[in-house]
C-alpha cells in the first residue's frame, strides 16, 4: 500500500517513489544484480544465479525497520531475511548473496535507484509545467497588467513577460534534471578499496567487470569508488532544490494574484478543493499554498543532505552517512508531490484579463511615470513594452530545445 503522509497534504501523488517498500525492493535489485554478476564471470557457482524475485515484500517493512536498529542501517537485516527465504529455494544463491560487498554499496545503490525514478516522475511533471507556460505566454503577450517590485506598482507590463520568467526559472530545472540524470553505481567493500571483491574473484580486472555489468543491469554509470565523497546525493538534493524553488516563486505571484482586492488570477475551481470548515466565503489557492510549502522547506532537506557530505569521516562516516536517507527521502517525495501539484495549478489556471487592466489604469498616472520620464510623447494607455515580445519569444523558443 503506497505510503500516506496525513501531515503533508497531497503526499499521496507520490505514490510508492521512495517509499520504504520501494527502498527495500531496490536494495534487492542491486544484491540480485551483484549476485548473477558473479556467477556470469565465473566468480560464483552457476546454481548461485538467481533474481531474489518474490522473496522481500512490503509487509516485511516493519520487521527490517525495527531490527535496523541493531546494526544502524537496514541492509543487515534485509540480508537475514533474504539468506533464510533464498536458503530454502536456493541454498547455493543463499551462500553467494552479498559476497564481496559491504552495506553503504547497497543503500547508496539502492537509494539511487530510488533517486533516478523520482528524478523521472518529476521530468514528466516538468514537461507537462513547460507546455502551459508556453500557451499562457503566447496567449497573453498582449494582456496588460501592473508590474511590481519591492511589494509596489513600478511599470506597466504584461501577463505574457511574467509567465516568460515563470519560465524561464522552470527551464533552469529542466536542465538540471536532465544533467541529474546521469547517476554513478557505488561499489567500493567495506573500506572503498575493493579489496573484498578483488580477493573473491582473484584480480582487480575480474571486479571491474563485475562492477561494470551490475551497473548495465542497474542502469547506473561506473566510476571509482565516492562512498565518502557524497557529491552524487549533494547534486541530486541541489536539482530537487532547484525545481521547488522555481516553483515556489510561481506559487508566490499565484497567491499575491489571487487575494480577493487583486484578483488578477484563480486558481483552477476542483469541487471541495479550497474550502474552510468554518468560513463558506472562501475559496482557498490550496494548490498555490501547498507548492509554496514544499519550496519553504527543500532548502533546509538540502542542507541536511549537505551537512551529512561535510561530516564525512574515515571511511565511512559515523552519523554523517546515516542523516542523509530520510533527509533525501522526503525532499523527493516533497518535490514529486510539488511538481504534480504545480503542473495541475498552471493547467488549470484562470487570468482574470478584466482585472489586471483595471488595476493597471487605478494605478496611473503614478506607474508610467518612467515611460513619461523616457519617452514623454508615448500613448499613455498602452504598456511601456520594451522588448516584451523578444523575451517571450527567447523563452518559448528554449523551452522547445
Amino acid at each position: 500500500m503506497p505510503v500516506s503522509d496525513l501531515l503533508w497534504p497531497g503526499d499521496h501523488r507520490a505514490g510508492r517513489l521512495f517509499d520504504d517498500s520501494a527502498v527495500l525492493e531496490a536494495m534487492v535489485r542491486v544484491e540480485a544484480a551483484w549476485l548473477n554478476a558473479l556467477v556470469l564471470h565465473g566468480v560464483a557457482d552457476r546454481a548461485a544465479r538467481d533474481d531474489l524475485t518474490g522473496l522481500i515484500g512490503p509487509d516485511d517493512v516493519a520487521a527490517v525497520a525495527r531490527d535496523a536498529e541493531a546494526g544502524g542501517n537496514p541492509v543487515i537485516p534485509l540480508l537475514k531475511l533474504l539468506r533464510v527465504r533464498l536458503g530454502d529455494r536456493n541454498p547455493v544463491a543463499a551462500q553467494w548473496l552479498h559476497k564481496g560487498l559491504t552495506s553503504q554499496d547497497v543503500l547508496d545503490t539502492g537509494l539511487l535507484l530510488c533517486l533516478r525514478d523520482t528524478l523521472a516522475r518529476i521530468r514528466a511533471d516538468v514537461r507537462d509545467q513547460i507546455a502551459a507556460l508556453v500557451r499562457l505566454a503566447d496567449e497573453h503577450r498582449a494582456t496588460p497588467m501592473a508590474g511590481r517590485t519591492l511589494t509596489q506598482h513600478a511599470i506597466p507590463i504584461t501577463f505574457g513577460l511574467k509567465v516568460a520568467t515563470w519560465l524561464t526559472g522552470v527551464l533552469d530545472a529542466r536542465d538540471r534534471l536532465e544533467s541529474a540524470a546521469d547517476l554513478p553505481l557505488q561499489i567500493g567493500g567495506a573500506a572503498g578499496s575493493l579489496a573484498a571483491p578483488v580477493a573473491l574473484a582473484g584480480s582487480p580486472a575480474v571486479v571491474t567487470d563485475l562492477i561494470e555489468t551490475t551497473g548495465d543491469v542497474l542502469g547506473l554509470r561506473v566510476r571509482e569508488p565516492w562512498h565518502t565523497a557524497r557529491a552524487p546525493f549533494t547534486a541530486a538534493a541541489d536539482t530537487l532544490v532547484t525545481c521547488t524553488d522555481a516553483w515556489g516563486r510561481i506559487a508566490n505571484d499565484i497567491l499575491v494574484a489571487a487575494r480577493p482586492e487583486i484578483h488578477e488570477l484563480t486558481e483552477g475551481a476542483v469541487d471541495g478543493r479550497g474550502g474552510s470548515s468554518a468560513m463558506p466565503n472562501k475559496q482557498n489557492p490550496v494548490l498555490s499554498i501547498l507548492v509554496r510549502r514544499a519550496a519553504l522547506v527543500a532548502p533546509m532537506l538540502a542542507a541536511t543532505v549537505h551537512a551529512g557530505a561535510a561530516a564525512a569521516v574515515d571511511e565511512r562516516p559515523d552519523g554523517g552517512w546515516h542523516v542523509e536517507w530520510s533527509a533525501l527521502r522526503t525532499l523527493a517525495r516533497h518535490a514529486v508531490t510539488a511538481g504534480a501539484q504545480t503542473a495541475e495549478l498552471l493547467g488549470g489556471l484562470r487570468v482574470e484579463t478584466a482585472r489586471m487592466t483595471a488595476n493597471l489604469a487605478a494605478a496611473r498616472p503614478g506607474i508610467d511615470a518612467e515611460q513619461r520620464s523616457i519617452a514623454p510623447d508615448a500613448a499613455p494607455d498602452e504598456p511601456y513594452r520594451g522588448a516584451t515580445d523578444q523575451i517571450i519569444d527567447a523563452a518559448i523558443a528554449r523551452a522547445k530545445e
